[in-house]
């Protein structure tokens, strides 16, 4: 069962600002990317509509800024399970440059089904899914307050 998950990026010249730096919204797309990378390592897509019909928007997301990326620079996102629910996940994800932490984030992904001319609904985690997956052990506390 798969609980955590790593992909190396590299900092386009699109994901910058006026200034040369990360624009803040890009961290969400290298997490998003990264989480998109672990659901196909494990046979799955994201868009799930045809298979499970289910989906899985996004209910919380946010990012703590440690240090600057820069156009070219590559780095790693580390995302992690942290809990799973009935019908949601929820991981911790750390950007780091070598030794050094660029951020860490936080995001949870609810599980939605929906039915034609109607808005999507809560569901279930797919048995399929849910087997697949699995809450991360606890890490030392060093590791634990880098993700948190």
């Amino acid at each position: 069962m798969a609980h955590e998950f790593r992909m190396v990026h590299r900092v386009e010249f699109a994901d910058t600002d006026m200034a040369g730096l990360v624009h803040f919204a890009s961290y969400f797309r290298y997490m998003e990317a990264t989480e998109h990378a672990f659901f196909r390592s494990l046979g799955f897509s994201v868009m799930m509509w045809d298979r499970f019909k289910v989906g899985w928007p996004r209910v919380q997301a946010s990012f703590e800024y440690h240090r600057a990326l820069r156009f070219e620079d590559e780095f790693e996102v580390w995302i992690r399970i942290v809990a799973i629910e009935e019908g949601t996940i929820r991981y911790t994800c750390v950007l780091t440059r070598g030794e050094t932490r660029i951020a860490t984030g936080r995001f949870t992904i609810a599980c939605a089904s929906r039915r034609p001319n109607q808005p999507m609904r809560r569901a279930s985690i797919p048995p399929e899914i849910r087997t697949r997956l699995a809450v991360a052990p606890a890490r030392s506390t060093d590791d634990e307050e880098t993700l948190k």
